[in-house]
């Protein structure tokens, strides 16, 4: 059974920092691209980064320079750090196994709320 277990979010003040974690089970972490999306409220679900098997990294236009994607194989784990946090940044954030850049893979996280707020 393949699971996804994201953490790390909650409030931040404009300008703070979070980092999400991903952790994931019942696959071969290794051979998965893994991709962070993110949803707001009303708003169509949207990849944020991308970090391929062998660690190449994709952002979207309004994290780039903000967001960074890691992964430690070793722990099945999949990171998304970010920096100066905006007032746009407010999401439920969502890591994906099997991501494409033109498609999410077929197995979500349930989510984890990132709130950015003074």
């Amino acid at each position: 059974q393949v699971q996804l277990v994201e953490s790390g979010g909650g409030l931040v003040q404009p300008g703070g920092s979070l980092r999400l974690s991903c952790a994931a089970s019942g696959i071969i972490f290794r051979f998965y691209a893994m991709g962070w999306y993110r949803q707001a409220p009303g708003k169509q679900r949207e990849l944020v980064a991308h970090i391929t098997s062998g660690g190449s990294t994709y952002y979207a236009d309004s994290v780039k320079g903000r967001f960074t994607s890691s992964r430690d194989n070793a722990k099945k784990t999949v990171y998304l750090q970010m920096n100066n946090l905006k007032p746009e940044d407010p999401a439920v954030y969502y890591c994906n196994a099997g991501s494409a850049l033109d498609r999410p893979g077929g197995y979500w996280g349930q989510g984890t709320q990132v709130t950015v707020s003074s």
